[in-house]
């Protein structure tokens, strides 16, 4: 049996596509906070809440494989995963697949530090726990980057992101599901952990040029100083919060946590990644 969580999520709902592309229901289950939300995903749904540790105990019993996907309230996500991973153990479960999160800087200084120090966190409980593991090292979602540069660069024909010449290795959110779903059908992972990166990496400097080759104008690249940038996400209206973490992201790109570039994602799908030029033609080529 494996469960799969996060599946109100885009991950985990992904996951549990292709899983059930390849293996029958019977050997899937969903694991969901509110099953009402998660109706028609033609798998049995397990209730249980990442705060709520009896409730995790019970939807883990007779679970082979958990696909942990970490949980997204960055306040109280190392509390969340401790429950996880202590109702894991007490439940019997065979093998812990953790999303985890790809990091060169693992000490205090790295600018996305108190994200990084999370996973860190869980890996380390999720090892001293005994219940055999695979940690799946993810990049960052080339699906980001509509996100994080604005739909709108056509128009004003700038990428303006604070990150300088760093380079990142982005891997789409599918292929990352894909894989894990190969990891999750097949054996001999236990102890591993997995850089899922693409097989290179781009600069915004690159995500511009592939963006005035789809759109056929030139699309230039600015790297304002954080306070610049700060300034202007204010002005338009974005939230200090939002802001801070914006600038965060971008100044671990700046300083090169997601230049890993690796073959460990090719290998697990057995084909090429998706590249950037494919995800961003069906986004500013319409």
């Amino acid at each position: 049996m494996i469960l799969v969580t996060g599946v109100t999520g885009h991950l985990g709902k992904a996951v549990l596509r292709d899983l059930l592309q390849r293996t029958d229901a019977g050997n899937v289950a969903a694991l969901a906070r509110n099953p009402s939300k998660v109706e028609g995903l033609h798998v049995a749904v397990r209730q249980a809440d990442y705060n709520d540790p009896a409730s995790l105990v019970h939807a883990f019993r007779g679970v082979d494989t958990l696909y942990f996907v970490s949980g997204n309230d960055v306040q109280r996500r190392l509390e969340q995963h401790g429950n996880v991973v202590n109702a894991a153990k007490e439940a019997g479960v065979g093998h812990i697949v953790y999303t985890s999160f790809q990091r060169k800087d693992e000490s205090g200084r790295s600018p996305i530090a108190d994200v990084a120090g999370g996973h860190l966190k869980t890996e380390a409980a999720i090892r001293a726990s005994g219940v055999p593991f695979t940690f799946l090292l993810h990049n960052l979602y080339l699906d980001f980057i509509p996100f994080f540069i604005g739909k709108d660069v056509p128009d004003t024909g700038v990428v303006y992101q604070p990150a300088g010449n760093g380079k990142t290795a982005f891997a789409s959110r599918n292929d990352l599901a894909e894989a894990a779903a190969n990891i999750l059908l097949s054996a001999g992972h236990e102890g591993k952990s997995y850089n899922f990166s693409n097989t290179s990496a781009w600069s915004y400097g690159d995500i511009a040029e592939i963006i005035g080759g789809i759109v056929g104008k030139k699309i230039a690249y600015v790297s304002p100083a954080p306070q610049e940038f700060l300034a202007t996400l204010q002005q338009q209206g974005v939230s200090a919060e939002a802001a801070d973490g914006a600038l965060a992201w971008a100044l671990a790109i700046r300083a090169g946590e997601f230049d890993t570039p690796g073959q460990d994602l090719e290998r697990i799908l057995g084909r090429s990644p998706m590249q950037p030029h494919e995800l961003l033609a069906k986004v500013y080529g319409k």
